[in-house]
């Protein structure tokens, strides 16, 4: 499939109709899995808008992360529907990152007027771990992965997805991303 021909069915558009016009691909998973590095080398080839799902939160979830306090749903709702709104309001196609960990949240951005897909970026504990510990420019604590873990849902069968390991270079994991989702590299058409 070509990069600028989303297909399929995906995001409804709040009257049930599927629409098809505009994708957006939410690169999903914890905290270090790699999601912002994939998304803009996905963005790149794809020639796609890119956005940070982190600039979306509210000053006081961003502190209480900070301080190494999990946020609640309560805590997610405004930001999941801001980004949502974000989705359906883009001019064109759209790459974004976003934990996304659980399948409310998912269907919170499924909700946008557009085909939301998800990329579930997915690898063991230890690498993971590893890769938090080396960042030295984000707010997340390494002791909160394991929050995220146990929080995390893996994506079902009926949502617009597919899960790819993130282990080897950002270059090979994001190949693997757009065979798996069936797009193609402009550049290498």
């Amino acid at each position: 499939m070509m990069s600028g021909q989303p297909g399929g069915t995906g995001g409804r558009n709040g009257t049930g109709t599927d629409r098809t016009e505009k994708t957006a691909i939410v690169v999903m998973g914890v905290s270090g899995s790699g999601k912002t590095t994939i998304a803009r080398l996905l963005g790149k080839r794809l020639g796609w808008q890119v956005a940070e799902a982190d600039e979306f939160h509210s000053q006081a979830n961003v502190d209480k992360m900070a301080s190494g306090t999990p946020l609640t749903d309560v805590d997610r709702k405004p930001w999941l529907e801001s980004i949502r709104d974000w989705i359906s309001a883009a001019d064109g196609n759209v790459v974004l990152t976003c934990s996304a960990l659980r399948r409310g949240y998912r269907d919170t951005l499924s909700h946008a007027d557009a085909r939301v897909r998800f990329l579930h970026l997915d690898g063991s504990r230890d690498l993971i771990g590893n890769r938090i510990q080396a960042r030295t420019d984000h707010f997340m604590p390494p002791a909160l992965l394991g929050s995220q873990l146990s929080t995390l849902e893996p994506l079902d069968p009926d949502e617009d997805g597919v899960v790819v390991t993130v282990d080897g270079t950002p270059a090979e994991i994001a190949d693997r991303a757009l065979a798996a989702l069936e797009l193609s590299d402009p550049a290498a058409d």
